[in-house]
């Protein structure tokens, strides 16, 4: 199908109300602090080589005690918002996914409100994982489509380092901090977020989780001793379920917009695993040169994960305006999720 400026795509199956919506600018920050592979080989019973060969990863990033969430969060916001020339007084609605808040209530996105000025905003945190950036891209949309909202700020961002159990070398390897974000509006195009698919299956919800701190098992002595408030991850389980889900997400928002894999110009998957996005990227016949990847330099930072790279690859030059390209994610729960866009 025509790729351009002057043939936007349209989605014939689509029963969205007319008007389109837009990823009008993006934002990211990591923390300036590089965690490598050697410096873990110190800590937990590990090598370059054994992380390298079985994740993809050389190095993430760890934020400082005296920066949280919200920080990360509120930079990524700022810098979003000067790429898309939006004041802190436009935005309607502040959406933040994460499953590392800066406490459980209030909402961190309303803690982020208030550090960027944005006093007219609505705000509210959405927790689906690594997932969380797709499905707050859908939210924000449907709230500018409807005529609700104007202009929607989605971010991602994790302190994953405060959740991680440092003496478990299968988990510990995998993951770091960061924030990304994005600005919705309306450019009055027809072309934008084309589609969005998401999925979820709660039965596998044990797999990749975090036991404790909720109401089910609250913060307690026992709770702490037995490590409860750490990470847990079932790998090669996640592993086949992240393929399986990832293909499925992908193909069905291609086929939605009666697209093929040759018509994307870029691919942006979660980074959480190069062997995963290597599957898929087999599964899906896409080659890997039209594959984006950071996650050899940021680790898994999952709800920021696919928003950092959604910023690294629009800054870089790997699309232009009218170029398709699809985001796919997979996280805890389980959830998943697929986006195409034309930038």
């Amino acid at each position: 199908m025509p790729n351009s400026n002057k043939s936007p795509l349209r989605n014939p199956r689509s029963k969205r109300p007319l008007r389109p919506v837009h990823i009008v600018g993006t934002g990211s920050y990591v923390p300036d602090r590089i965690l490598t592979n050697a410096d873990l080989e110190k800590i937990v019973d590990t090598t370059d080589e054994w992380i390298t060969t079985r994740s993809g990863i050389k190095e993430r990033r760890i934020a400082p005690d005296y920066i949280c969430t919200s920080d990360m969060a509120t930079e990524a916001a700022r810098r979003a918002m000067d790429q898309a020339g939006i004041r802190a007084e436009e935005i309607d609605l502040i959406i933040c996914a994460t499953i590392t808040p800066d406490m459980p209530f209030p909402a961190t996105a309303c803690v982020i409100q208030n550090k960027i000025g944005a006093k007219r905003a609505a705000a509210f945190d959405l927790e689906a994982a690594c997932s969380g950036f797709l499905y707050g891209l859908e939210v924000g949309q449907q709230f500018i489509t409807s005529g609700t909202y104007d202009t929607v700020l989605v971010i991602g961002a994790e302190k994953l380092s405060t959740i991680v159990d440092w003496q478990d070398r299968s988990t510990c390897v995998l993951f770091g901090d960061g924030a990304g974000a994005a600005i919705l509006r309306s450019r009055g195009e027809e072309h934008g977020i084309l589609t969005t698919c998401m999925g979820a299956d709660g039965s596998q919800a044990d797999i990749l989780m975090m036991p404790a701190g909720g109401s089910k098992f609250p913060a307690s002595k026992e709770s702490v001793s037995a490590g409860m408030h750490h990470l847990k991850m079932s790998g090669k389980e996640v592993y086949k379920q992240a393929v399986i889900a990832m293909q499925t997400a992908a193909e069905e928002a291609l086929r939605k917009c009666n697209l093929t894999i040759n018509d994307i110009k870029c691919v942006i998957p979660h980074q959480a695993n190069s062997r995963i996005i290597e599957a898929i990227a087999d599964r899906l016949g896409a080659p890997m040169e039209k594959i984006y990847m950071n996650l050899q330099r940021y680790g898994n930072v999952s709800a920021a994960s696919v928003a950092i790279a959604l910023d690294e690859a629009a800054r870089e030059g790997r699309f232009q305006r009218g170029d398709l390209i699809l985001l796919v994610v997979f996280g805890s729960g389980l959830t998943w999720a697929s986006c195409v866009i034309q930038w």
